[in-house]
C-alpha cells in the first residue's frame, strides 16, 4: 500500500469511529468500520481494514456514516458524549498504566516492549535480507504487521501520542486562534 493514512481518512468520515480505533474502545471501532464496509466484524485484521478504507466505494461510504451514526448512540448510552471524551478515556488508560508500573515497578512491561522492539526490527532486517519462501510470505507478513502494531502502541505507552497535540490544534484552529 501507498502513504494512504486510512486511519485518518475515517476520522474525518466517521470522527467517533476514527477516534476510537486508537484507544480502549478500538476492538468496537474497528468491528462497526469491518461491518460497514462488508468485512467480518470479528476477524477483520488492520492490514484489511486499511485495504478496504483506501477501496470504499461510495455505498460503503454510506454505509460507514450510518455505522457512525449507531456508534455514537452506543458511545454516548456509555457516557461519551464527544470524540475527545474518547480521548481522555485513552490517555487516562496510559496514564494510569504507567502509573501503575511506577508504584509496583514491574518489569513486565519492559520486558515485553524490549522483546517486541528485537522481534519487530529483527523480523524486519530478516526479510529484508533474505527470500521468503512462498508458503511462509503471508504468515511473515501478518507478523510483521503485528509487531509493527505492537510496536507503535508501546512508542505510544512510552512517549505519549500526537492524538492530543491534534485535538488540541483541531480545538485552537475552531476558535480562530484565540
Amino acid at each position: 500500500m501507498s502513504d494512504f493514512d486510512w486511519k485518518s481518512f475515517v476520522k474525518k468520515v466517521a470522527p467517533f469511529i476514527g477516534t476510537a480505533l486508537g484507544g480502549p474502545l478500538g476492538g468496537a471501532a474497528a468491528s462497526a468500520l469491518a461491518g460497514a464496509l462488508g468485512g467480518d466484524p470479528t476477524k477483520t485484521t488492520d492490514q484489511q481494514l486499511a485495504a478496504m478504507v483506501q477501496s470504499v466505494t461510495p455505498e460503503q461510504l454510506l454505509a460507514l456514516k450510518n455505522a457512525e451514526n449507531e456508534f455514537v448512540l452506543k458511545m454516548q448510552a456509555l457516557g461519551f458524549q464527544h470524540e475527545t471524551d474518547l480521548l481522555q478515556t485513552s490517555a487516562a488508560d496510559r496514564a494510569s498504566a504507567r502509573d501503575r508500573e511506577k508504584s509496583v515497578k514491574d518489569w513486565t512491561p519492559r520486558v515485553l516492549a524490549s522483546g517486541v522492539t528485537i522481534g519487530f526490527f529483527g523480523l524486519l532486517s530478516y526479510l529484508l535480507r533474505h527470500e521468503v519462501p512462498a508458503g511462509s510470505k503471508d504468515i511473515l507478513n501478518v507478523m510483521l504487521g503485528s509487531l509493527g502494531t505492537a510496536w507503535i502502541s508501546i512508542v505510544t505507552y512510552y512517549f505519549g501520542s500526537s492524538a492530543g497535540s491534534d485535538a488540541k490544534t483541531s480545538i485552537i484552529a475552531q476558535q480562530g486562534g484565540k
